[in-house]
């Protein structure tokens, strides 16, 4: 669907250690709705993890704003979209792009694996460790997600999340945040806190999600997560008229 000054576009990024297919149901939700969609797959990903071991925090971010470039040329709104590491992407673009709006699902800003803070030291010495892939309550959904991680590249992420949560106060876009009451990846409450704290802006809306695990784009609450966000972006690119926040700690219902 397009505004009256032109069409809607949408940045999605799929997270750390996934794939395309993570998001792609997303991703046809938006454009059945109407929208532009650009969802890179980011360097390291969808190859092997020891390709993902080369990559640096830095090409991800640029493979993911060179999607909000490419949209930005024909579309007079662009909304930053992302899954876990792609949510903190999505954040870091809202901070330092034009952007209308933003949403994110279960959204990573801090490692809760207290192997992270000798990470720096690890990475030396652990190649790679046992992956976080399907954290899906839903029966025979499959993210594409590696079955080893390794242990650079999660440093890298780390490097990344703090340079994100910098950045926070820079962003101003209204925020949607979808968030999964049960989680066994981003398994603390400490990366809502965080963008709670440190967003700029004053328009954040928290959907809960009940009925899903880490990856709600392919779970349960998928069909909520997709009409919700496209409520979101007709609201923030003026299509609709505003809905109110009453459910900003509410249910994804």
């Amino acid at each position: 669907m397009d505004s009256p000054s032109g069409p809607i576009g949408v940045a999605l990024s799929h997270g750390f250690g996934g794939s395309l297919a993570g998001v792609a149901p997303w991703a046809d939700a938006l454009r059945e709705a109407g929208f532009r969609v650009s969802a890179p797959l980011l360097p390291g990903h969808g190859t092997s993890w020891q390709d993902l071991a080369t990559r640096s925090w830095g090409e991800w971010y640029e493979a993911y704003e060179a999607a909000y470039h490419e949209l930005a040329q024909d579309c007079s709104t662009v909304i930053a979209a992302g899954l876990s590491m792609g949510g903190a992407l999505a954040l870091r673009l809202a901070a330092r792009q034009k952007v209308g709006g933003a949403v994110v699902v279960n959204p990573a800003l801090v490692v809760d694996d207290p192997r992270s803070y000798v990470s720096v030291l690890l990475q030396h010495a652990l190649r790679s460790v046992p992956g976080i892939a399907n954290d899906i309550k839903l029966a025979g959904a499959d993210e594409g997600a590696y079955a080893r991680l390794p242990v650079r590249a999660a440093h890298q992420m780390k490097l990344m999340f703090r340079d994100t949560m910098a950045s926070l106060p820079s962003a101003s876009a209204p925020l949607l945040v979808f968030r999964s009451t049960v989680d066994r990846v981003v398994t603390s409450e400490r990366s809502v806190a965080a963008i709670a704290r440190l967003y700029g802006g004053d328009d954040i809306r928290i959907v809960r999600l009940r009925d899903s695990y880490h990856v709600a784009t392919l779970d349960n609450d998928a069909p909520t997560v997709f009409r919700r966000s496209v409520e979101f972006i007709r609201e923030v690119a003026g299509l609709t008229a505003p809905t109110g926040h009453a459910d900003a700690a509410g249910s994804g219902a």
